[in-house]
């Protein structure tokens, strides 16, 4: 099925500019150019993806993210931030709202239309382990074909991006993973300066897992991460 990508953006060049990429990629395009109308179209819609400016009029970009991620027919949508070089403390604050990745304006549309194939590809693959559906750590269930996790039998509420790190980890538990490591298997992609990008991943992951397994996720420092055996 065709995938549909909802636009943020107020500045119509770079919108239009997005949207031919995306086109020529074959994938539906509904557009935004402001806060507001940005939320009611991805609440109305419920597209596969969204990618989402900062600087909006009406409701910025971190408002939209916040509200989206608050709402339970939109939490699950990947998003995309779009930020100005200088938005560093904004592009975490965004991350740690919710938002599955980020491009530094200027950017290449050619990266950012394989941004977004990367991401969907995540939201489309199954885990194949034969024979078995779940995975259990102590109290913790993973069930890999509905992308759902439990903690003593109440879900947990985890994006694909946080899922499929938690699975990463946890497959290979005992073992210490680099962020680069990270970014290859979960994000799809490696690219400078966006180490970052994984350590609020994680941060914001172990924020939903709880006191109890927090600690279960330890930091290497200077490495990266390891699931506690």
């Amino acid at each position: 099925m065709t995938k549909t990508i909802l636009i943020i953006e107020d500045e119509k060049d770079i919108l239009n500019l997005i949207e031919w990429h995306l086109r020529a990629e074959e994938y539906d395009v509904v557009k935004a150019d402001d806060g507001i109308k940005g939320l009611e179209l991805a609440i109305k819609n419920l597209p596969d993806l969204i990618i989402l400016d900062l600087m909006l009029p009406g409701m910025d970009g971190l408002q939209v993210c916040k509200a989206l991620n608050k709402n339970p027919k939109t939490e699950t949508i990947p998003i995309v931030m779009l930020t100005a070089k200088g938005e560093e403390v904004d592009r975490i604050v965004g991350l740690e709202l919710g938002a599955d990745d980020y491009m530094v304006k200027p950017f290449s549309p050619r990266e950012l239309t394989l941004r977004v194939r990367a991401i969907l590809k995540r939201l489309e693959q199954k885990q194949e382990i034969p024979d078995e559906t779940k995975l259990k750590y102590r109290d913790l269930a993973i069930d890999l074909e509905s992308y759902r996790v439990w903690i003593q039998e109440k879900e947990i509420s985890l994006t694909v991006t946080e899922f499929k790190l938690l699975l990463e980890l946890l497959q290979n538990k005992g073992r210490v993973l680099t962020r680069d490591q990270l970014l290859d298997r979960v994000w799809g992609y490696q690219f400078d300066g966006y180490a970052r990008t994984v350590d609020t991943h994680v941060r914001r992951l172990r924020q939903k897992l709880g006191d109890e397994y927090a600690d279960a996720i330890e930091t290497v420092r200077g490495i990266g991460y390891r699931f506690k055996e």
